[in-house]
C-alpha cells in the first residue's frame, strides 16, 4: 500500500467522521428541552424536574424542563411533534395527555399520541386524594355524597382545566355516585389546589405533592384515597372504594417519550440512562419525599400500559358521558 493510498484513506476516514451526525458521536451534544404540556409546580412537573437534574448529571449538557401548559396540553403536544427528531426535544407526558386527551379533544388533535411517540422510561406515579378545606363540614366520602345529592351542583370542585387529571378523577366520581358537582377549571393544578386551601372551592382531587404544604399548615383535609389500596403514609384514610364508591380507581403517572423518528442510537442512550435513574434508590427516595411514588417502568412495559389505559379511559368517558371542549 503506497503513501498516496494511505493519505487518501486517512482523508476519507476523517471526512466520514466529520460528516457523522452529532448524535452518533455523543448524545446529547447540546441543550435538551424536556417539553411538559402541564403547569410548573404540578406533581408531574416536580417528578420531571428531578429526572432532568439526574439526566444532566449522567449525560452532561443541560436538560431543561419547558412547561407548555395551554389548550389542555394540545399546544405542548404539537410543539413536540414539530420539533426536529434528533433527541434534543424530549416529551414528558402523563396519562391524561397520552390516553385521556385524545378522547376529549378528538376534533382538535393533530397528534396521535400512540403512533407519533415511542416510550423511553416511566418516572413516577402520582398519589391522589379527595381534599376539602380544613374548615369543611365534610369529613369523609359518605358526607360528600350525601351533601351532593341533597343539593345538586352546590359543591364546586377545582381542577387544572378541562381534561386534566383532577377533572377526570372527579367526573368519574360523579358518574359512579350519581351526584352533580360544579366544575371550576383553573389555569393549572397549583392554582386549583390553592383554591381549596383558601376555601374558594369545596373540593379537589388533589395530588399528594400539591397537598403537602397545605397539610402542614392545616389548610386542607384529605377525605379519601383514589387508589385501590390505602396509601402507605396515610393508612388512616380509607379509599373511595372502601367508602362505598364501587369500582372507583384513579391513578396518574408520568413518563418520558421521544418522537418516533428519533435515531435508534439516541433512543437507546436515553432509554438506558433514564431507566437507570428511575431504578436508582436515591432517586426513588427523592420522589417519595416529594409526595410521589417511584414508577420505574421500562419502555417495553410502557407500550402495553399506554394502550391499556387508552382503552380503559375510552370506556369510562363514554359510559360516564364526560364531555370535552
Amino acid at each position: 500500500m503506497n503513501r498516496r493510498h494511505l493519505l487518501s484513506s486517512g482523508t476519507a476516514a476523517l471526512l466520514a467522521g466529520l460528516s457523522m451526525p452529532a448524535w452518533a458521536q455523543k448524545y446529547p451534544g447540546g441543550p435538551v428541552s424536556i417539553v411538559l404540556p402541564l403547569q410548573a409546580g404540578s406533581a408531574s412537573d416536580v417528578a420531571v424536574r428531578h429526572m432532568a437534574e439526574r439526566l444532566a448529571t449522567r449525560l452532561g449538557g443541560g436538560f431543561v424542563v419547558e412547561n407548555v401548559a395551554a389548550a389542555a396540553g394540545l399546544v405542548g403536544l404539537e410543539k413536540i411533534s414539530r420539533a426536529k427528531a434528533d433527541g434534543q426535544t424530549v416529551a414528558a407526558l402523563n396519562n391524561s395527555i397520552m390516553t385521556i386527551l385524545p378522547h376529549l379533544q378528538a376534533k382538535n388533535m393533530k397528534v396521535d399520541t400512540r403512533k407519533d411517540f415511542v416510550p423511553v422510561a416511566g418516572i413516577a406515579n402520582i398519589p391522589t386524594f379527595f381534599a376539602v378545606p380544613a374548615s369543611s363540614s365534610v369529613r369523609n366520602i359518605q358526607d360528600l355524597v350525601k351533601l351532593a345529592k341533597s343539593e345538586p351542583k352546590r359543591i364546586n370542585y377545582s381542577s387544572g382545566g378541562v381534561g386534566s387529571p383532577q377533572h377526570l378523577a372527579t367526573e368519574m366520581f360523579t358518574a359512579y355516585t350519581g351526584t352533580q358537582l360544579t366544575h371550576v377549571p383553573y389555569r393549572g393544578a397549583s392554582q386549583a389546589a390553592l383554591a381549596v386551601a383558601t376555601g374558594e372551592v369545596q373540593l379537589m382531587s388533589m395530588a399528594l405533592s400539591l397537598a403537602q404544604p397545605f397539610l402542614q399548615d392545616n389548610r386542607v383535609r384529605l377525605i379519601g384515597y383514589c387508589g385501590t389500596d390505602r396509601h402507605a403514609q396515610f393508612r388512616d384514610i380509607p379509599t373511595l372504594q372502601e367508602q362505598g364508591v364501587r369500582d372507583y380507581d384513579y391513578s396518574s403517572w408520568v413518563a418520558l417519550f421521544l418522537h418516533k423518528d428519533v435515531p435508534a442510537d439516541v433512543l437507546a442512550v436515553l432509554r438506558r440512562e433514564a431507566q437507570a435513574i428511575s431504578e436508582d434508590k436515591d432517586f426513588q427516595l427523592q420522589l417519595i419525599r416529594s409526595g410521589l411514588e417511584p414508577w420505574p417502568r421500562t419502555a417495553a412495559q410502557l407500550g402495553p400500559l399506554v394502550e391499556g389505559d387508552f382503552q380503559r379511559w375510552k370506556k369510562i368517558i363514554q359510559d360516564a358521558n364526560i364531555q370535552g371542549t
